[in-house]
């Protein structure tokens, strides 16, 4: 039996070389994104039916794919520091949910604690990933910036692949379809959900550079809910979607909200367009919005040029 990978906080970054150096900007590379369509809303027929804004000029989409289910790689991301009770009445479900999707969809269960995330390898065998799942550890001191946890998870997205653990950043394209569904009550334990969080601004920046969508379902420990904005926050910039708004406690139940990211999967598309290269590490995205008439997106606010792998 192969043993999860473990990621841990890197506390250093060599800087690149020309950091100093003013962004310089080249010829349109090919560049990618996932967009959701809105379940009430029917998907665009083809590339010609959409628009994308780049920086706020005019983009043809050259592409317009669904995504397929051996296209799509899932993380179900639970946060470690919930308690038993909160959510061990729902291990069935989720289990259900492993078990239940389509052929050839990779996924892995991966717990978040102490600023860290261990999961086993992405699988499409789902009896195995289900059989991961387990009761949160719920101990003290395992409570975690759920932030911190989602920018390693996608930075060494490459080694739930394969292992050992890349700890070189992700930063091919959604050429897989990449979706986190994340369970957690959202807080920054530095910042009270009214302040602007570095960590939250971190965590979108590094999920748009690795063309994933994080999705989430609120659950909390103690009825704190001054995590709700930076949740809304992470999946607004990432095109994701909040399945529980959290203002009248926790769900009742997971198994109608994980219905709903099944079908979200489904109708999810990859688009593929021009965007100007830009060579500067720190500043590599470009900002995007998808438009088709009649129709409701959901895709991220940026992404990096030249993604396409």
């Amino acid at each position: 039996m192969k043993s999860p990978l473990i990621f841990a906080l890197l506390f250093a970054f060599a800087l690149p070389l020309g950091l100093a150096a003013h962004a310089q900007q080249a010829g349109p590379v090919p560049t990618q994104a996932l967009v959701n369509v809105d379940a009430k809303s029917t998907p665009p027929a083809s590339a010609s039916a959409l628009t994308v804004s780049v920086n706020d000029k005019k983009e043809p989409l050259t592409a317009w794919e669904p995504v397929t289910p051996a296209n799509a790689q899932v993380v179900l991301l639970i946060d470690d520091g919930l308690s038993t009770t909160t959510i061990g009445k729902e291990l069935d479900n989720l289990r259900s949910f492993v078990r239940s999707l389509p052929a050839g969809v990779q996924i892995t269960v991966g717990y978040m604690h102490n600023n860290k995330v261990s999961a086993y390898p992405l699988t499409a065998d789902h009896e195995l990933a289900a059989s991961k799942l387990r009761l949160p550890q719920a101990m003290a001191g395992l409570d975690s910036n759920p932030y911190v946890s989602i920018s390693f998870l996608v930075k060494n997205w490459a080694g739930l692949a394969a292992a050992p653990p890349s700890t070189t950043p992700a930063t091919s394209s959604p050429g897989k379809a990449r979706l986190v569904l994340m369970l957690t009550d959202g807080v920054d334990p530095s910042y009270d959900g009214v302040q602007d969080s570095p960590f939250v601004k971190a965590a979108i920046e590094d999920a748009q550079r690795a063309g994933v969508s994080i999705n989430e379902l609120y659950y909390s420990n103690s009825g704190r809910n001054n995590g709700l904005t930076y949740l809304s926050q992470i999946t607004q910039a990432t095109g994701g979607t909040s399945f529980w708004d959290g203002s009248s406690g926790n769900p009742m139940t997971t198994a109608p909200f994980l219905q709903q990211f099944q079908r979200s999967i489904a109708q999810t598309y990859i688009a593929t367009f021009n965007a100007p290269a830009i060579n500067n590490p720190q500043h590599d995205l470009v900002r995007v919005k998808f438009a088709a008439a009649n129709t409701k997106l959901h895709a991220p606010e940026a992404v990096r040029p030249g993604n396409v792998e």
